[in-house]
């Protein structure tokens, strides 16, 4: 099933988190092994009043979570239906490598693959871009667990 622009209504509906933290403000497209999603970074974010500034720096870790919210949202969509009463909850993290800096005002693109599922363990690879260079890649695992 190909989604394109889906409203915030349906990211509401797939995962548990709310603002001020979802990270994650429109799926661009969605399929059963891959998701592409976007958010643009504010530039009055409360973040950016500790975090470097005079020289505002979206954190790592937070680009991170938007990596691991649009996964999330790959994982509801993929087992709704089957485990449709389950959330996704991070477990690991491994490989994360952080190539470019993200900006106020930029837009990241995200994409994930979901590689396997053991269980009810799924190892997903994502990569957060702004324009065509790779901000950060990582890979990590999220298991559905009762809410």
């Amino acid at each position: 099933m190909e989604v394109s622009k889906v409203s915030d209504a349906r990211i509401l509906s797939l995962i548990p988190h709310r603002p001020p933290f979802l990270w994650v403000d429109k799926i661009i497209s969605l399929s059963a092994t891959v998701i592409e999603t976007e958010k643009t970074i504010a530039e009055d974010l409360d973040v950016f009043n500790g975090h470097y500034p005079g020289n505002p720096l979206m954190p790592g870790v937070l680009l991170c979570e938007a990596i691991f919210q649009s996964g999330a949202l790959l994982l509801a969509e993929s087992f709704s239906g089957t485990d449709n009463d389950k959330i996704p909850v991070l477990t690991r993290i491994t490989d994360t490598r952080f190539k470019r800096r993200v900006m106020p005002g930029e837009t990241i693109s995200i994409e994930v693959k979901l590689v396997d599922t053991i269980s009810s363990v799924s190892i997903l690879k994502g990569k957060a871009r702004v324009g065509s260079e790779l901000a950060v890649k990582t890979e990590f695992c999220c298991a559905l667990i009762d809410p």
